[in-house]
C-alpha cells in the first residue's frame, strides 16, 4: 500500500500521454444524398480517386449461383476506409437489387484486407468493410435478416507484391448462404 500513490500517479501519467498521442476523429460530410432530404449515414467524403477502379471485365462477376455464375460484383474500398464510396455503390444497389428479385436466398457479405497491418486490426477492418456494406444494404431496402457478415481480414491476401495490386484485396465479396 505504500507504493500505491507512486503507482496511481505512474499510471494516470501513463494514460495521460496514451490518449494525448490519439488522432482526432474526422467530422463526417451530413450533405443529403440524391432520395430526397433524407440523409445517407453510411456516407464518406473521400475522393472518387481513392478507391480503384477495379471493375470486373464480366458484368456477371460477383456471386455465384448455383451454377457457378456471379450476379455481383464485390465493393472495393480505398487504403484504410471502411465506407461504401460513391463510384462503389452501384454494385450495392445491384446486390440489393439482387436480394429483391431472390427471395429465397440470403448472402454473406465477407470483408478482406491486404496485408499490411496486423492481423488483428485488418480482422476488425475487414468486419467493419463488411459490416458498412450491409448497412448500406439495409439502408437501400434490403431486409437485414438475409444478410450476414464475416471478416477474413488479410488471411488470404497476397503476401508483398506490388502497389498495383494491393487494392484487389480491399474488398467485400457476396456468397450466396446456402441452408
Amino acid at each position: 500500500m505504500k507504493n500505491f500513490p507512486k503507482i496511481l500517479g505512474l499510471t494516470l501519467a501513463l494514460s495521460a500521454l496514451v490518449l494525448s498521442g490519439c488522432k482526432k476523429k474526422p467530422v463526417r460530410d451530413q450533405s443529403t444524398s440524391g432520395q430526397g432530404s433524407m440523409v445517407d449515414p453510411y456516407a464518406e467524403a473521400i475522393p472518387s480517386d481513392d478507391v480503384p477502379n477495379l471493375r470486373v471485365r464480366d458484368p456477371n462477376a460477383g456471386v455465384p449461383d448455383e451454377d457457378g455464375k456471379s450476379v455481383v460484383e464485390p465493393i472495393y474500398f480505398a487504403l484504410d476506409r471502411s465506407a461504401v464510396a460513391s463510384p462503389e455503390r452501384p454494385k450495392a444497389e445491384a446486390a440489393a437489387k439482387w436480394l429483391l428479385d431472390n427471395p429465397d436466398k440470403n448472402l454473406v457479405l465477407i470483408g478482406y484486407c491486404d496485408w499490411r497491418g496486423t492481423a488483428e486490426y485488418n480482422l476488425g477492418l475487414g468486419d467493419r468493410r463488411a459490416n458498412a456494406v450491409k448497412k448500406y444494404l439495409e439502408f437501400l431496402g434490403a431486409d437485414p435478416k438475409r444478410l450476414e457478415t464475416l471478416s477474413k481480414g488479410s488471411t488470404e491476401a497476397k503476401q508483398g507484391g506490388s502497389e498495383a495490386y494491393w487494392p484487389k484485396d480491399r474488398r467485400v465479396d457476396f456468397i450466396i448462404l446456402k441452408r
